[in-house]
């Protein structure tokens, strides 16, 4: 019965601390089911033109595809 209470106690204590870190950082609560590309949506900010690094990142992203799609053996 010792072992158990002890354990319980080390479990308590980790998740206080887990608990008392999740308070202090204040981080909201995110899910992981895809965020917002599983609802349709392309990219996070209603801007009717991407900045200049989602460009980048949007132009490297295609050269990939691209890449892949002329290197595909079936």
């Amino acid at each position: 019965m010792l072992y158990f209470l002890i354990t319980f106690g080390v479990f308590a204590l980790v998740i206080a601390a887990m608990a008392i870190g999740y308070i202090i950082q204040r981080k909201t609560i995110s899910g992981s089911c895809g965020g917002l590309g599983s609802i349709g949506v392309e990219k996070a900010c209603d801007c009717p033109d991407p900045c200049d690094n989602r460009k980048k990142k949007m132009a490297k992203e295609e050269a990939r595809r691209k890449m892949l799609e002329e290197n595909r053996i079936i």
